[in-house]
Protein backbone atom coordinates (compact mmCIF):
# COMPACT_ATOMS: atom_id res chain seq x y z
CA UNK A 1 0.00 0.00 0.00
CA UNK A 2 1.53 3.27 -1.16
CA UNK A 3 2.19 6.06 1.33
CA UNK A 4 2.52 8.61 -1.48
CA UNK A 5 0.53 11.83 -1.46
CA UNK A 6 0.15 13.52 -4.85
CA UNK A 7 -0.92 17.14 -5.13
CA UNK A 8 -3.17 17.51 -8.17
CA UNK A 9 -4.49 20.59 -9.98
CA UNK A 10 -7.52 20.77 -12.27
CA UNK A 11 -7.56 23.93 -14.38
CA UNK A 12 -10.76 25.66 -15.50
CA UNK A 13 -9.88 28.71 -17.59
CA UNK A 14 -10.98 30.25 -20.87
CA UNK A 15 -9.01 29.61 -24.07
CA UNK A 16 -7.94 32.37 -26.41
CA UNK A 17 -10.46 32.09 -29.22
CA UNK A 18 -8.16 34.15 -31.43
CA UNK A 19 -5.81 31.22 -31.84
CA UNK A 20 -3.21 28.74 -30.74
CA UNK A 21 -0.44 31.00 -29.46
CA UNK A 22 -2.64 32.87 -27.01
CA UNK A 23 -4.07 29.68 -25.52
CA UNK A 24 -0.62 28.10 -25.19
CA UNK A 25 0.49 31.18 -23.27
CA UNK A 26 -2.45 30.69 -20.89
CA UNK A 27 -1.48 27.05 -20.47
CA UNK A 28 2.10 27.96 -19.57
CA UNK A 29 0.92 30.61 -17.10
CA UNK A 30 -1.44 28.13 -15.45
CA UNK A 31 1.33 25.52 -15.18
CA UNK A 32 3.51 28.05 -13.40
CA UNK A 33 0.67 29.11 -11.12
CA UNK A 34 -0.31 25.56 -10.15
CA UNK A 35 3.30 24.48 -9.69
CA UNK A 36 3.90 27.37 -7.31
CA UNK A 37 1.02 25.98 -5.25
CA UNK A 38 2.83 22.66 -5.06
CA UNK A 39 0.92 20.79 -7.78
CA UNK A 40 2.64 17.69 -9.18
CA UNK A 41 -0.14 16.84 -11.67
CA UNK A 42 -1.84 19.56 -13.73
CA UNK A 43 -4.89 18.80 -15.89
CA UNK A 44 -6.40 21.01 -18.61
CA UNK A 45 -9.78 20.70 -20.43
CA UNK A 46 -10.73 18.87 -23.60
CA UNK A 47 -9.14 20.18 -26.84
CA UNK A 48 -8.15 23.29 -24.92
CA UNK A 49 -5.52 24.28 -27.50
CA UNK A 50 -6.44 26.22 -29.50
CA UNK A 51 -10.07 25.91 -28.29
CA UNK A 52 -12.97 23.50 -28.31
CA UNK A 53 -14.95 23.80 -31.60
CA UNK A 54 -18.01 25.40 -29.98
CA UNK A 55 -19.12 26.63 -33.39
CA UNK A 56 -19.91 23.06 -34.45
CA UNK A 57 -22.57 22.74 -31.75
CA UNK A 58 -24.66 25.68 -32.95
CA UNK A 59 -23.92 26.17 -36.67
CA UNK A 60 -25.48 24.08 -39.48
CA UNK A 61 -22.96 22.20 -41.66
CA UNK A 62 -23.19 24.63 -44.58
CA UNK A 63 -22.03 27.51 -42.38
CA UNK A 64 -19.21 25.69 -40.58
CA UNK A 65 -16.66 25.79 -43.39
CA UNK A 66 -14.78 29.01 -42.52
CA UNK A 67 -14.53 28.19 -38.80
CA UNK A 68 -13.56 24.59 -39.49
CA UNK A 69 -10.77 25.75 -41.81
CA UNK A 70 -9.60 28.26 -39.21
CA UNK A 71 -9.42 25.42 -36.70
CA UNK A 72 -7.18 23.54 -39.15
CA UNK A 73 -4.88 26.57 -39.28
CA UNK A 74 -4.71 26.91 -35.51
CA UNK A 75 -4.60 23.19 -34.62
CA UNK A 76 -1.55 21.58 -33.01
CA UNK A 77 0.89 19.31 -34.80
CA UNK A 78 2.58 16.74 -32.55
CA UNK A 79 5.48 17.33 -32.12
CA UNK A 80 5.73 21.08 -32.69
CA UNK A 81 7.09 24.22 -30.99
CA UNK A 82 3.82 24.38 -29.00
CA UNK A 83 4.14 20.86 -27.60
CA UNK A 84 7.82 21.49 -26.91
CA UNK A 85 6.93 24.60 -24.91
CA UNK A 86 4.58 22.56 -22.72
CA UNK A 87 7.19 19.80 -22.38
CA UNK A 88 9.80 22.34 -21.33
CA UNK A 89 7.43 23.79 -18.72
CA UNK A 90 6.70 20.31 -17.35
CA UNK A 91 10.41 19.55 -17.09
CA UNK A 92 11.29 22.94 -15.58
CA UNK A 93 8.63 22.61 -12.89
CA UNK A 94 8.95 18.85 -12.44
CA UNK A 95 5.22 18.29 -12.99
CA UNK A 96 3.05 15.91 -15.00
CA UNK A 97 0.81 17.81 -17.45
CA UNK A 98 -2.27 16.41 -19.19
CA UNK A 99 -3.44 18.65 -22.02
CA UNK A 100 -6.25 18.35 -24.54
CA UNK A 101 -5.53 19.63 -28.06
CA UNK A 102 -7.02 19.72 -31.52
CA UNK A 103 -4.32 17.72 -33.30
CA UNK A 104 -3.75 18.15 -37.02
CA UNK A 105 -2.37 15.15 -38.86
CA UNK A 106 -2.08 16.22 -42.50
CA UNK A 107 -5.68 16.49 -43.76
CA UNK A 108 -7.44 15.38 -40.58
CA UNK A 109 -8.14 16.76 -37.12
CA UNK A 110 -8.31 14.67 -33.96
CA UNK A 111 -9.42 15.20 -30.38
CA UNK A 112 -6.13 14.34 -28.71
CA UNK A 113 -4.96 14.02 -25.12
CA UNK A 114 -1.27 14.52 -24.37
CA UNK A 115 0.39 13.31 -21.16
CA UNK A 116 3.76 14.92 -20.46
CA UNK A 117 5.80 13.31 -17.70
CA UNK A 118 7.71 15.40 -15.18
CA UNK A 119 10.93 15.06 -17.19
CA UNK A 120 9.25 16.62 -20.23
CA UNK A 121 8.86 13.42 -22.23
CA UNK A 122 5.58 12.81 -24.03
CA UNK A 123 4.39 9.69 -22.21
CA UNK A 124 1.19 9.31 -24.23
CA UNK A 125 -0.57 10.76 -27.25
CA UNK A 126 -4.08 9.35 -27.57
CA UNK A 127 -7.05 10.24 -29.76
CA UNK A 128 -10.72 10.16 -28.78
CA UNK A 129 -12.06 6.93 -30.23
CA UNK A 130 -15.54 8.21 -31.14
CA UNK A 131 -16.33 11.91 -31.52
CA UNK A 132 -19.82 12.72 -30.25
CA UNK A 133 -22.78 14.01 -32.27
CA UNK A 134 -21.72 17.38 -33.82
CA UNK A 135 -18.04 16.55 -33.22
CA UNK A 136 -18.13 13.93 -35.97
CA UNK A 137 -18.14 16.77 -38.49
CA UNK A 138 -14.83 17.99 -37.00
CA UNK A 139 -12.62 15.11 -35.88
CA UNK A 140 -11.51 11.71 -37.05
CA UNK A 141 -11.55 8.61 -34.88
CA UNK A 142 -8.80 7.30 -32.65
CA UNK A 143 -7.76 3.68 -32.18
CA UNK A 144 -7.20 1.11 -29.46
CA UNK A 145 -3.51 1.94 -29.15
CA UNK A 146 -4.42 5.07 -27.20
CA UNK A 147 -6.46 3.26 -24.57
CA UNK A 148 -3.40 2.96 -22.42
CA UNK A 149 -2.28 3.64 -18.86
CA UNK A 150 1.23 5.08 -18.50
CA UNK A 151 3.68 5.16 -15.62
CA UNK A 152 4.53 8.73 -14.60
CA UNK A 153 6.18 10.48 -11.69
CA UNK A 154 2.79 10.70 -9.93
CA UNK A 155 1.76 7.10 -10.60
CA UNK A 156 -0.18 5.14 -13.21
CA UNK A 157 -2.28 7.58 -15.21
CA UNK A 158 -5.04 6.88 -17.73
CA UNK A 159 -7.21 9.34 -19.65
CA UNK A 160 -10.46 9.56 -21.58
CA UNK A 161 -12.21 12.52 -23.16
CA UNK A 162 -15.82 13.50 -22.54
CA UNK A 163 -18.38 10.91 -23.62
CA UNK A 164 -15.73 8.23 -24.05
CA UNK A 165 -16.64 7.69 -20.42
CA UNK A 166 -19.99 6.35 -21.64
CA UNK A 167 -18.15 3.52 -23.37
CA UNK A 168 -17.83 1.10 -20.43
CA UNK A 169 -15.44 -1.15 -22.33
CA UNK A 170 -12.99 1.72 -22.85
CA UNK A 171 -13.09 2.46 -19.16
CA UNK A 172 -12.68 -1.21 -18.33
CA UNK A 173 -9.63 -1.44 -20.60
CA UNK A 174 -8.00 1.29 -18.51
CA UNK A 175 -9.07 -0.34 -15.25
CA UNK A 176 -7.47 -3.58 -16.41
CA UNK A 177 -4.16 -1.71 -16.61
CA UNK A 178 -4.54 -0.68 -12.96
CA UNK A 179 -4.79 3.07 -13.30
CA UNK A 180 -4.28 4.92 -10.03
CA UNK A 181 -5.22 8.36 -11.32
CA UNK A 182 -7.78 8.80 -14.05
CA UNK A 183 -7.87 12.06 -16.01
CA UNK A 184 -11.12 13.26 -17.54
CA UNK A 185 -11.57 16.08 -20.05
CA UNK A 186 -14.80 17.83 -21.03
CA UNK A 187 -15.35 21.08 -22.96
CA UNK A 188 -17.44 22.95 -20.38
CA UNK A 189 -19.61 25.97 -21.25
CA UNK A 190 -21.81 23.71 -23.32
CA UNK A 191 -25.36 22.30 -23.38
CA UNK A 192 -26.52 23.83 -20.07
CA UNK A 193 -26.68 22.91 -16.36
CA UNK A 194 -27.63 19.28 -17.01
CA UNK A 195 -24.24 18.67 -18.65
CA UNK A 196 -22.39 19.56 -15.45
CA UNK A 197 -24.69 17.27 -13.47
CA UNK A 198 -24.03 14.41 -15.86
CA UNK A 199 -20.27 14.97 -15.69
CA UNK A 200 -20.36 14.79 -11.90
CA UNK A 201 -22.26 11.49 -11.93
CA UNK A 202 -19.90 10.07 -14.52
CA UNK A 203 -16.70 11.07 -12.74
CA UNK A 204 -17.87 9.85 -9.35
CA UNK A 205 -19.00 6.54 -10.78
CA UNK A 206 -15.70 5.91 -12.56
CA UNK A 207 -13.77 6.65 -9.38
CA UNK A 208 -15.88 4.08 -7.51
CA UNK A 209 -15.70 1.45 -10.23
CA UNK A 210 -12.00 1.90 -10.98
CA UNK A 211 -10.92 2.36 -7.37
CA UNK A 212 -8.89 5.33 -8.57
CA UNK A 213 -8.66 9.07 -8.11
CA UNK A 214 -10.29 11.11 -10.86
CA UNK A 215 -9.04 14.56 -11.86
CA UNK A 216 -11.39 16.22 -14.32
CA UNK A 217 -11.11 19.61 -16.03
CA UNK A 218 -13.76 21.48 -18.01
CA UNK A 219 -13.35 24.69 -19.97
CA UNK A 220 -14.98 28.08 -19.51
CA UNK A 221 -16.24 30.78 -21.86
CA UNK A 222 -16.70 34.42 -20.88
CA UNK A 223 -19.84 36.30 -21.91
CA UNK A 224 -17.82 38.24 -24.49
CA UNK A 225 -16.55 34.98 -25.96
CA UNK A 226 -20.06 33.55 -26.13
CA UNK A 227 -21.23 36.67 -27.95
CA UNK A 228 -18.34 36.33 -30.40
CA UNK A 229 -19.45 32.80 -31.31
CA UNK A 230 -23.12 33.70 -31.80
CA UNK A 231 -25.27 36.81 -31.44
CA UNK A 232 -28.44 34.72 -31.19
CA UNK A 233 -29.67 34.62 -27.55
CA UNK A 234 -31.31 31.24 -28.12
CA UNK A 235 -28.08 29.68 -29.37
CA UNK A 236 -26.05 31.38 -26.64
CA UNK A 237 -27.96 29.32 -24.08
CA UNK A 238 -26.18 26.26 -25.46
CA UNK A 239 -22.80 27.85 -24.68
CA UNK A 240 -23.33 28.39 -20.95
CA UNK A 241 -23.01 26.24 -17.83
CA UNK A 242 -22.06 22.58 -18.21
CA UNK A 243 -18.91 23.00 -16.11
CA UNK A 244 -17.75 20.44 -13.53
CA UNK A 245 -14.06 20.72 -12.78
CA UNK A 246 -13.58 18.27 -9.94
CA UNK A 247 -11.25 15.95 -8.08
CA UNK A 248 -12.81 12.71 -6.84
CA UNK A 249 -11.47 10.12 -4.40
CA UNK A 250 -11.68 6.34 -4.94
CA UNK A 251 -14.69 6.23 -2.62
CA UNK A 252 -16.59 8.51 -5.00
CA UNK A 253 -16.49 11.71 -2.96
CA UNK A 254 -15.26 15.16 -3.90
CA UNK A 255 -11.84 15.78 -2.35
CA UNK A 256 -12.50 19.52 -2.63
CA UNK A 257 -15.67 21.37 -3.70
CA UNK A 258 -16.02 21.35 -7.51
CA UNK A 259 -15.69 24.41 -9.71
CA UNK A 260 -18.85 24.94 -11.75
CA UNK A 261 -18.48 28.50 -12.99
CA UNK A 262 -15.78 31.07 -13.60
CA UNK A 263 -12.05 30.57 -13.93
CA UNK A 264 -9.90 28.94 -11.30
CA UNK A 265 -7.62 26.08 -10.36
CA UNK A 266 -8.66 23.30 -7.99
CA UNK A 267 -5.86 21.97 -5.80
CA UNK A 268 -6.14 18.77 -3.78
CA UNK A 269 -3.87 16.23 -2.12
CA UNK A 270 -4.44 12.65 -3.24
CA UNK A 271 -3.66 10.10 -0.52
CA UNK A 272 -2.75 7.10 -2.65
CA UNK A 273 -3.41 4.68 0.24
CA UNK A 274 -7.10 5.16 -0.56
CA UNK A 275 -6.62 3.34 -3.87
CA UNK A 276 -5.71 0.09 -2.11
CA UNK A 277 -8.40 0.59 0.54
CA UNK A 278 -11.05 0.83 -2.17
CA UNK A 279 -9.72 -2.08 -4.21
CA UNK A 280 -9.62 -4.26 -1.09
CA UNK A 281 -13.39 -4.04 -1.08
CA UNK A 282 -14.01 -4.18 -4.85
CA UNK A 283 -11.39 -4.71 -7.53
CA UNK A 284 -13.28 -4.69 -10.85
CA UNK A 285 -10.45 -6.37 -12.73
CA UNK A 286 -9.24 -8.61 -9.92
CA UNK A 287 -11.08 -10.48 -7.19
CA UNK A 288 -14.43 -8.96 -8.22
CA UNK A 289 -14.08 -9.98 -11.88
CA UNK A 290 -15.50 -13.14 -13.45
CA UNK A 291 -13.36 -13.53 -16.58
CA UNK A 292 -14.64 -17.07 -17.22
CA UNK A 293 -18.08 -15.50 -17.70
CA UNK A 294 -17.30 -12.02 -19.07
CA UNK A 295 -14.08 -10.66 -20.53
CA UNK A 296 -12.93 -7.87 -22.84
CA UNK A 297 -10.94 -8.21 -26.06
CA UNK A 298 -8.89 -5.04 -26.58
CA UNK A 299 -7.19 -4.58 -29.96
CA UNK A 300 -4.31 -2.30 -28.97
CA UNK A 301 -2.69 -2.16 -32.41
CA UNK A 302 -2.40 1.27 -34.06
CA UNK A 303 -4.85 1.62 -36.94
CA UNK A 304 -3.08 2.14 -40.27
CA UNK A 305 -4.84 2.93 -43.55
CA UNK A 306 -2.07 1.34 -45.61
CA UNK A 307 0.12 -1.73 -45.05
CA UNK A 308 2.90 -1.79 -47.62
CA UNK A 309 4.30 -5.18 -48.57
CA UNK A 310 7.70 -4.93 -50.28
CA UNK A 311 8.46 -8.66 -50.31
CA UNK A 312 5.95 -11.53 -50.80
CA UNK A 313 7.53 -13.26 -47.80
CA UNK A 314 6.58 -10.23 -45.71
CA UNK A 315 2.93 -10.84 -46.61
CA UNK A 316 3.14 -14.45 -45.44
CA UNK A 317 4.79 -13.41 -42.19
CA UNK A 318 2.18 -10.72 -41.63
CA UNK A 319 -0.73 -13.13 -42.14
CA UNK A 320 0.84 -15.58 -39.67
CA UNK A 321 1.40 -12.80 -37.12
CA UNK A 322 -2.16 -11.53 -37.39
CA UNK A 323 -3.49 -15.08 -37.04
CA UNK A 324 -1.46 -15.49 -33.84
CA UNK A 325 -2.80 -12.16 -32.52
CA UNK A 326 -6.37 -13.25 -33.14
Amino acid sequence: MSDRVVRAAAVQIAPDLAGRSGTVERVLNAIADAAEKGAELIVFPETFVPYYPYFSFILPPMLQGPEHLRLYQEAVIVPSPETQAVADAARKRGVVVVLGVNERDNGSLFNTQLIFDADGTLALKRRKITPTYHERMIWGQGDGAGIKVVDTKVGRVGALACWEHYNPLARYALMSQHEEIHVGHFPGSLVGPIFGEQIEVTMRHHALEAGAFVVNATGWLTEDQIASISDDPKLQKGLRDGCMTCIISPDGRHVVPPLTEGEGILIADLDMKLVTKRKRMMDSVGHYARPELLHLVHDARPAQPVHRIEDPQDLTARVETEAEDV
